[in-house]
């Protein structure tokens, strides 16, 4: 089958929906006699735009289709960046913005009342003729839905994992149909928008790591959650956003830095999570490898830990999403189950030292062999992946039911991983955090989870300052100020 032609998405025997073809879509868009604008492509080729001049009448939608591969030409029409790059998304929405205002420029609104302008752009460098970086880009539609509304803009951020240019140029070519076809027709619904950007293509070929929805029709998009939507659909491993709540492009933040990790459910962010936090970021900043100013924290959260009776439970993650940001921190949504896949992710990014802080149930963890039994080489490889990386482990102790602080001296992994245990125990590899508060051993998540959702009086004091405020005020996790009221 053509990736090219229609086809039709089976459950069974029941029909689900059936899958227009690449033709079908441009040419929907080309007999809209409203739709009508630009196409500027740079670093492969005109790969989308031939989708449309193919299809058929797309006189009557295509205004201008250009690709100024020349730098200084590029430069001569958009303007020179700052950082003076051009495959980056400030160079994309400057193309964007640039194309759109010539648009409204040239033609008349008195003649043309009833017009949909858009403009398509990206910005894209395929791979390499070593082979030794696959490529990545910049793709992006600003549009309109109604001829008098503002104007609406989808950004994306893509990575080719195809070895070949000539096929990640005609990746790039269907990717773009499904944007501008799903940004017309499928506006009212972002998730599914966002699904039928693989419409014709697969996982193996294209990873969309970050996504901005903006403009009147996404008003009450949260891109937080557009986030979530990539990793749930498989459309990437990890998607970060910074306090801000807005995505962030891992690369851009990941790049050449320290990095000290923290797991956990933060369901909801208790005093614990901010003490290990604090402590372990004290420890690793005195680190001889590790420079202050290059240093970057991450609350990592897996996508295991926002399952819900086997389903994600999107309002639960953005609780969650909404305390992390309210204290500053940057989040990462990830799809690793391991430790080892989320130091590999680090590692793809920087050489620099890295740091995991967590607490001995999680270590304990780690030395389970059930997690790597997919593994051919076993635990063994798992921990040459994790431990063979510049990395040190910040462990948080906990106490045990007769009140014995446990830490990484006396904590117990099961008697086959005894030596193994000591061989990264013992090498400076796991180090122990000493200066905790012995107060907030016993602050359970869970168990302050359950004192909000029932009512019961004092959670408040188990939190970082500010966030007891938060839930109240927004009513998150379940709380009810009714149910707390016939408490009192």
């Amino acid at each position: 089958m053509e990736r090219s032609d229609s086809y039709i998405k089976l459950k069974g025997d029941k029909v689900i929906e059936q899958i227009p073809s690449l033709k079908d879509k441009a040419m929907r868009i080309n007999f809209n006699e409203n739709i009508y604008g630009t196409f500027a492509e740079i670093g492969a080729g005109q790969e989308t735009v031939r989708h449309f001049f193919r299809a058929g009448g797309s006189s009557g939608t295509i205004a201008k289709a250009m690709s100024a591969y020349d730098k200084d030409f590029s430069d001569a029409i958009y303007g020179i960046e700052d950082d003076g790059r051009y495959v980056t998304e400030g160079r994309l929405k400057n193309m964007l913005s640039h194309e759109v205002e010539l648009i409204e420029k040239r033609l008349s609104r008195d003649k043309h009342p009833n017009k949909l302008f858009f403009s398509y752009a990206n910005t894209v460098s395929t791979i390499d003729f070593a082979k030794q970086f696959k490529g990545h880009g910049w793709v992006g539609i600003k549009y309109q839905v109604e001829a008098d509304e503002d104007y609406n803009e989808i950004t994306l951020h893509i990575r080719f994992k195809e070895n070949d240019a000539r096929l990640q140029q005609e990746t790039l070519g269907v990717l773009g149909v499904n944007l501008i076809f799903g940004a017309f027709y499928k506006y009212n619904d972002p998730k599914k928008l966002l699904r039928y950007l693989y419409d014709h293509l697969d996982k193996d070929q294209l990873e969309i790591d970050t996504i901005n929805f903006s403009g009147p029709r996404f008003a009450n998009v949260d891109n937080r959650l557009m986030s979530l939507q990539l990793v749930k659909n498989g459309m990437t491993d990890a998607v970060m956003f910074g306090p801000d709540g807005q995505n962030i492009l891992p690369a851009s933040i990941l790049y050449k830095k320290n990095i000290l990790a923290l797991r956990g459910s933060f369901r909801p962010v208790t005093q614990v999570n901010m003490d290990m936090y604090e402590k372990s970021l004290k420890m690793f900043l005195e680190e001889s490898k590790v420079e202050k100013e290059n240093a970057l924290v991450v609350f990592e959260i897996t996508l295991s830990n926002l399952r819900s009776e086997g389903e994600i439970d999107e309002r639960d993650f953005m609780d969650r999403a909404e305390l992390l940001c309210s204290l500053g921190q940057t989040v990462m949504i990830s799809n690793f189950q391991e430790y080892y896949k989320v130091v590999e992710y680090f590692a793809s990014y920087t050489k620099a030292r890295m740091g995991l802080a967590m607490g001995v149930n999680n270590l304990i963890d780690i030395f389970d062999e059930k997690y790597y039994r997919h593994l051919s080489g076993g635990i063994l490889e798992a921990f040459g992946k994790l431990f063979y990386r510049d990395l040190k482990v910040f462990l948080y102790p906990m106490e045990d039911e007769t009140g014995e602080i446990i830490n990484s001296q006396n904590l117990k992994v099961h008697p086959r991983m005894k030596e193994l245990y000591k061989f990264f125990a013992y090498n400076g590899k796991v180090v122990d955090i000493t200066d905790f508060d012995k107060g907030h051993l016993k602050i359970f998540s869970r168990e302050v989870l359950k004192m909000i959702s029932t009512g019961t009086p004092g959670w408040e004091e188990l939190l970082p300052t500010g966030i007891a405020e938060i839930i109240k005020k927004h009513q998150l996790f379940g709380y009810d100020p009714n149910r707390v009221m016939q408490k009192v």
